[in-house]
């Protein structure tokens, strides 16, 4: 009987444990669930702050806030006539003779980094708009002919483009570094300006201003 008894122990001991496991099996489940919902409310508010973001960029707002202290902007665009940065003879380019057509011009440089990043940007998005009368038209800033010639090839831009060679017609539109980007109404009024290295949503989106 004593061994019997000594026999029975363990086992009443046994199914005195089993349902600690199934406890902490639903512990750890309760555990798991609220993890999962405080990152899945982490990841939602993450989302809501980039799409906020996107809505009201930060650079637009900074431009927004050059462009309202810009004495340029709402006023004529002052007009200019300099030599088409070309490999053959052509006749000199003058602003005037675009008014009616909404016109950016892109002031660069061939020793300008920025520029040659934005360059694919400005071709792709001109070959896009050309066939609405929009006016691209290139500034190579204090530069020298063959250099500007050079920079044009090597990133095969295909707009029209002249050569500022002393910089005077450039100062007059108050730039002072490379890139930058002045947007012309069809009044031949300036609607915007861009300080710096454009972006897709920056040229299209002022690109709309001026075409309207």
């Amino acid at each position: 009987m004593g061994s019997m008894e000594a026999e029975g122990t363990p086992s009443e001991v046994d199914q005195a444990e089993k349902p600690e496991p199934a406890r902490g099996r639903k512990s750890s489940r309760r555990r798991n669930i609220t993890i999962f919902i405080v990152v899945s409310m982490l990841n939602v508010g993450l989302l809501a702050l980039l799409w906020t973001q996107l809505l009201t960029p930060a650079q637009n707002a900074g431009q927004n806030q050059a462009n309202a202290a810009d004495p340029l902007i709402g006023h004529a665009a002052p007009n200019f006539t300099l030599d088409a940065l070309s490999l053959h003879t052509a006749p000199a380019i003058s602003l005037a003779s675009y008014k009616g057509r909404p016109v950016m011009l892109n002031v660069w440089s061939s020793t300008c980094v920025p520029c040659v990043d934005e360059a694919s940007l400005l071709q792709a998005q001109w070959q896009r708009v050309k066939s609405q009368g929009i006016v691209f038209l290139g500034i190579d800033f204090q530069d020298v002919k063959s250099d500007g010639l050079s920079f044009l090839h090597k990133y095969g831009i295909t707009y029209l483009n002249v050569l500022d060679a002393t910089g005077s017609t450039t100062i007059s539109y108050g730039v002072s570094a490379t890139p930058e980007t002045i947007f012309i109404n069809r009044a031949g009024i300036v609607a915007s300006r861009v300080i710096g290295q454009l972006t897709e949503q920056t040229l299209q989106s002022n690109l709309q201003l001026i075409s309207r």
